[in-house]
């Protein structure tokens, strides 16, 4: 066998090795938000790992969408590895990412025609095992499908996240139907937090934890996500002991 192929047949091997055992590494793990009040409502103190993941707008507008992918931004900047984004609309803006701390080198862009074809993309990014997560913006999402993705992201390891973006008002009430999804997050805009001389300040968001499996319902009062991909209590909230309890009825 000529040196160059073997080099090649080894170097094949060496990746394959290393998705596996960063798969196995993974699973049963959970990336924490780093707030007590938050981490403490989540199994394993954190979202986990190798599981799917719900976000959506607290409205059908591009504002409370735009807040949603943020937040979505900020948590797959915390994972290790490059990031799927699959998408259908090219109106993603990069630098607004890259303040909420994914920076552009870190992410692959997978652009569809279809929603099908984006969760064909989302399923086989999910079992490919090598990636630091993996975010599909898609519109619905059926209790087969997500199952589905579930699976693809247990069996890797992998952090999946279902951006659930409208096009029309009417499409929002899609996201109250049951999905496999570990956990399902709801954010709406909040008026920035206020300074102590003229200008805005740090755009505030509030995060609705609608479903955990295994785990508790309950919202928070945020700020937005830091060039590091982290979200902070907001000092409203610290203010109001039991906004963090709050709980709701699960969707």
């Amino acid at each position: 066998m000529p040196h160059t192929a073997s080099n090649a047949i080894l170097s094949e091997l060496r990746d394959r090795i290393a998705h596996l055992e960063g798969s196995a590494r993974r699973k049963g793990e959970v990336l924490p938000f780093g707030i007590e009040e938050i981490d403490s409502r989540l199994p394993g103190g954190g979202l986990a790992l190798g599981a799917l993941h719900e976000v959506a707008g607290g409205g059908a507008d591009a504002i409370h969408g735009a807040a949603a992918a943020l937040f979505v931004a900020g948590i797959v900047a915390r994972t290790k590895g490059k990031v799927l984004w699959c998408l259908t609309r090219p109106d993603l803006f990069a630098p607004a990412l890259a303040q909420a701390g994914l920076h552009p080198d870190r992410v692959i862009y997978v652009e569809a025609g279809r929603e099908e074809d984006v969760l064909a993309s989302f399923e086989e990014g999910l079992r490919f095992g090598g990636l630091g997560a993996v975010v599909a913006e898609i519109v619905r999402l059926s209790m087969p499908t997500s199952r589905r993705l579930q699976l693809a992201a247990e069996g890797s390891g992998t952090l999946g996240m279902a951006l659930r973006r409208w096009r029309r008002p009417t499409e929002a009430a899609d996201f109250g139907m049951p999905t496999a999804a570990t956990t399902r997050w709801r954010i709406s805009v909040r008026p920035s937090e206020p300074l102590p001389v003229p200008g805005i300040g740090r755009a505030r968001w509030l995060a609705e934890l609608i479903r955990a499996r295994a785990g508790e319902a309950a919202e928070f009062e945020i700020g937005a996500c830091d060039a590091e991909g982290r979200v902070s209590l907001s000092p409203l909230s610290a203010d109001r002991p039991d906004q963090a309890g709050r709980r709701f009825a699960a969707g």
